[in-house]
């Protein structure tokens, strides 16, 4: 395992670094937590976490998360008399996925330490004999029920979702197009892998052609436009009209490979840069129309207080003296 440090790097646009499951719209609706924070712990314990984007995608201190959910007063310890203690559950292959990665420490120093990706860390949590884990492990439990029945009715996670960005002050009109979106995104990333784009490396360059056809820049470019920092989602900082024409792209997309009946690489890439150019051309009408560009600076810091404007207006308040 390396000890260097690592520099993060900014992750692609939605899932595309990552190898695709486009019929598992519960895979997806997961992919859009804010993967800067733990959920299942408070803002306090939170602070308390190390972590540090690595490989695209946030990795978590080992001992700091064990140290919270055992209650122990040397974590470092506890640790290595579990890892010991665990090797009859299966748990060697656990530790394989941990690596050792540099943080800050408690005198300011960067130190290499034990680090997971949220899955891993997941796993560890479960084998912590202790009363308080046995929250964290009750929540595992209800999750994985919870996905269990969106893999059976889909419309489960499709409210999940919106509940989500309704109670992170998305407004219900921003909510619709972008679980829109995410239906349209599955649908393509399944025609790609059906027709040969397989890897993730080809889904990030089909996706990354289509958006610059799109938006007349790249994904990359885009984030920087919108100021995001590392495991931010772009679309969650998309405006109602970007992740409109995003959406026409890709449903453009999806009936040229389906009419065309386009296999391999380069069929595909032919369709996403003609689909790229009826969007590209959809901006620039929008562009002309307004007067302003379309690839907006707005980003979810702006979009999340939409809602409480929203209820804040004067067409609320009639609303609310007339019932």
């Amino acid at each position: 395992m390396g000890t260097e440090d690592q520099q993060p790097t900014p992750p692609a646009d939605e899932t595309t670094t990552q190898p695709v499951n486009a019929n598992d719209l519960t895979n997806v609706v997961s992919s859009q937590r804010d993967e800067q924070t733990l959920a299942l712990f408070n803002a306090e314990a939170n602070e308390r976490i190390r972590k540090i984007w690595h490989d695209g995608r946030w990795w978590y201190s080992v001992i700091d998360t064990v140290g919270l959910l055992s209650g122990s007063d040397n974590p470092r310890v506890y640790w290595a008399k579990l890892k010991e203690r665990v090797q009859d559950e299966g748990f060697a292959q656990v530790l394989t996925k941990c690596q050792q990665l540099k943080m800050r420490s408690a005198d300011g120093k960067m130190r290499t330490t034990d680090a997971a990706d949220r899955e891993t860390l997941f796993r560890i949590g479960q084998s912590i004999p202790s009363p308080k884990a046995e929250p964290f492990k009750q929540w595992l439990a209800r999750t994985a029920e919870e996905r269990l029945q969106e893999e059976e009715q889909p419309s489960k996670a499709i409210d999940r979702l919106s509940r989500m960005y309704a109670r992170q002050g998305y407004t219900d009109e921003w909510i619709g197009l972008r679980v829109k979106k995410i239906l349209v995104r599955d649908a393509i990333t399944l025609e790609w892998a059906e027709r040969g784009a397989r890897t993730s490396r080809q889904i990030a360059q089909l996706t990354s052609e289509l958006h610059e056809g799109t938006f007349a820049i790249t994904p990359a470019q885009h984030r920087e436009v919108k100021d995001l920092p590392p495991g931010q989602n772009l679309q969650d900082s998309m405006t109602g009209v970007e992740l409109a024409l995003n959406i026409l792209g890709e449903e453009v997309a999806t009936e040229l490979h389906q009419a065309r009946d386009s296999q391999g690489l380069s069929a595909l890439r032919d369709d996403v840069h003609d689909a790229g150019r009826v969007s590209g051309n959809a901006r620039k009408e929008v562009e002309a129309l307004t007067g302003r560009p379309v690839v907006s600076p707005v980003n979810y810091k702006q979009l999340r207080q939409e809602r409480q404007r929203q209820l804040q207006s004067p067409l609320f308040g009639e609303i609310a003296e007339e019932e």
